[in-house]
């Protein structure tokens, strides 16, 4: 059965290109354009999250917060265009930060190794 990612992105043509990327890798990819989508689309049971931090009508980190108290086992992934969050990632309770690239490498590893991760808990 194939892994469910939900990806959270404001920005079409980066939501596009994740779900292109991740469907070619063998994902079933769902999407959201900003974080109040995304807490509506918990429903669809994704295995892992892919959440944008800045984005309009709710931000990543409310998302966050709000999918931790409903299912804290997802794995989340926080990416984000600005490398300055970093510093405060360590007091955030997702499980890997990301900036965005268009090198999609390292996005495809952190998603294999989250998922490798969660099947053996």
């Amino acid at each position: 059965m194939k892994k469910k990612i939900l990806v959270v992105e404001d920005e079409e043509g980066l939501r596009l290109l994740y779900q292109e990327e991740l469907e070619a890798e063998g994902y079933e990819v769902v999407t959201a354009r900003n974080g109040k989508e995304a807490i509506e689309k918990l429903e669809v049971k994704p295995d892992l999250i892919i959440l944008d931090i800045v984005m309009p009508v709710m931000d990543g980190m409310e998302a966050l917060g709000r999918i931790l108290g409903k299912d804290r086992k997802i794995p989340i992934i926080l990416n984000t265009s600005y490398p300055g969050y970093q510093q405060d990632f360590m007091s955030w309770a997702a499980d890997a930060y990301i900036t965005k690239s268009a090198d999609l490498e390292e996005l495809k590893r952190k998603v294999r190794e989250l998922l490798e991760k969660r099947k053996t808990q």
